[in-house]
């Protein structure tokens, strides 16, 4: 009796049972609150589909994809970014995610990256306050210091105020949550490494001339052979100055001295009044004590009078020195004497000539 021959069904391209297991824990993956790194597909205003392995893609959820438009600038088909399954299956049968972890942390990684390059970015401007103009990138909250724009803005940065300008990264921080730009970097298009190489070249306590770049409540901002500066208000002058705008206007050019180098922010700190005698060097020699000198009176304050002995040079006669009877007028000059000066406190003590009979002071 012939044998019947059993047919064997041949199987084209078995499975190898570790790729079962891989698209088995791929597929798992794909579960609500699981976290994975995603390839951009496609990207628009409309839809952003995402490559989240398995054979399988993923879109990004309605809510975030109104906010898509403010990234577009910064990302492109084909990067990779870091998303969270927040559906298994809900649109069209595509599983759907959120960004929120790129939005929150991705940010920053672009904005290093901008500063490696000295690429500029788009900010919108915010209020001006006493740090600069505050700024918005992608929700992280910035500042570009008023040293750190063109002329006009300088005068008036409140024009900046809702504008969409470009600007260069000049620090940036994730830990300190700290974001520094310059718009005048931007627009003049200077290079890190040329200010570097400019900065190294200013000498500490140097002379140099420098061109007034704008005026502020602070100060004078200057620029020094390319490098920026400023000039505090208590350094312009020995006397007390309130108003810097009254020594200065902006495009002239002022002799200033170097007092200090920030190498951090490669910034020059100047000094005008360092460059003419101190008033109060020798100073117990010019005003010993007990002598009696006459003095322009200058402010009135709850504690007393200030009179000017000379330019730099201020006294103060104490509220406890008075009788009460006194109503000195700004302006007026006074004789006085001098109960004590101290050049490193840079004070002066002042008492008023005793009357009929001998005042009691402190």
């Amino acid at each position: 009796m012939p044998q019947t021959k059993i047919k064997k069904t041949k199987t084209n391209n078995p499975t190898h049972p570790m790729e079962l297991l891989l698209q088995k824990s791929d597929i798992s993956n794909l579960r609500k609150g699981n976290e994975m790194n995603a390839k951009i597909l496609t990207l628009s205003k409309k839809t952003v589909l995402f490559d989240v392995g398995a054979k399988a893609h993923a879109v990004l959820g309605e809510r975030e994809l109104k906010e898509i438009t403010t990234y577009l600038p910064y990302l492109n088909e084909g990067d990779n970014v870091r998303v969270r399954i927040i559906s298994e299956e809900a649109r069209e049968g595509f599983p759907v995610v959120s960004m929120r972890t790129f939005f929150e942390k991705g940010k920053w990684s672009i904005l290093a990256e901008k500063k490696k390059n000295e690429e500029d970015i788009d900010v919108i401007c915010g209020d001006y306050g006493k740090g600069g103009v505050f700024i918005d990138f992608m929700g992280i909250r910035g500042v570009i210091p008023k040293i750190q724009l063109t002329g006009d803005f300088l005068e008036g940065p409140s024009k900046l105020v809702g504008q969409r300008v470009k600007v260069k990264v000049l620090e940036v921080d994730e830990v300190k949550n700290r974001l520094v730009v310059s718009q005048k970097a931007a627009v003049l298009n200077i290079s890190q490494k040329e200010l570097k190489k400019r900065f190294s070249k200013i000498k500490l306590n140097g002379t140099y001339d420098a061109l007034v770049l704008g005026v502020s409540e602070f100060g004078i901002f200057c620029d020094v052979d390319g490098v920026e500066g400023l000039v505090h208000i208590s350094e312009i002058s020995w006397e007390k100055v309130s108003n810097a705008s009254v020594y200065v206007k902006r495009g002239e050019i002022i002799k200033v001295l170097v007092a200090e180098k920030n190498d951090n922010d490669m910034k020059l700190n100047l000094s005008i009044k360092r460059l003419d005698h101190d008033p109060w060097k020798d100073v117990l020699k010019k005003y010993p004590k007990e002598k009696e000198i006459k003095g322009e009176v200058v402010r009135k304050e709850r504690y007393g009078y200030f009179v000017r002995l000379e330019p730099g040079i201020e006294g103060l006669v104490h509220v406890s020195k008075l009788t009460g009877d006194e109503n000195f007028e700004i302006g007026q000059e006074i004789k006085v004497f001098i109960e004590r000066a101290s050049e490193k406190e840079r004070r002066m003590s002042l008492i008023l000539p005793q009357t009929d009979k001998p005042v009691f002071y402190r």
